[in-house]
């Protein structure tokens, strides 16, 4: 029972948001024409990318992991045509600082 009550206290702590995360991160002129030039969190830039990509159809009909790029996207994967989901945060770090 005392484990129970251990388990108990330990679950109701709050989580912390990582503070490098929540960094305020320059944007690069090719990344920018997508998500906006304004420095903003890695996180934001995320989100405002998958909201481009879905606002636009890009994501592959059968395997939905894949994004299909458009021409601004592209340049921001380096000229790949179809970028993984995973690979894609890879390549927008490279956009960003």
């Amino acid at each position: 029972m005392a484990a129970k009550k251990v388990a108990k206290k330990v679950a109701k702590k709050k989580r912390k948001p990582n503070p490098a995360f929540m960094r305020p991160m320059n944007i690069s002129d090719t990344l920018a024409e997508v998500v906006g030039n304004k420095p903003i969190p890695r996180t934001e830039v995320v989100k405002k990318l998958w909201a481009y990509i879905k606002k636009n159809k890009l994501q592959d009909a059968k395997n939905r992991r894949n994004i299909n790029a458009d021409d601004k996207l592209k340049a921001v994967f380096g000229g790949k045509k179809t970028v993984s989901m995973f690979e894609m945060t890879k390549l927008v770090s490279k956009h960003l600082t």
